[in-house]
């Protein structure tokens, strides 16, 4: 009798890695507006802040 060899290869198929690809791609979507809305978010505060400053700074240098 002869026995029938079987070779296993390891490894991913090309449809689970396009199915990955696509998965990231989808959750990339879904979280770079979410980023730059931070992003404008951020610089929004930050100019209010610096206001605030100088509105301060403006208000102390009158009362010298």
């Amino acid at each position: 009798m002869k026995r029938a060899i079987r070779i296993q290869q390891t490894g991913f198929t090309l449809i689970e890695l396009l199915i990955v690809v696509a998965i990231i791609a989808i959750l990339a979507a879904i979280a770079i507006p979410n980023f730059l809305e931070a992003q404008t978010r951020t610089k929004v505060s930050r100019v209010k802040t610096d206001m605030r400053s100088a509105a301060v700074a403006l208000e102390a240098y009158r009362v010298d």
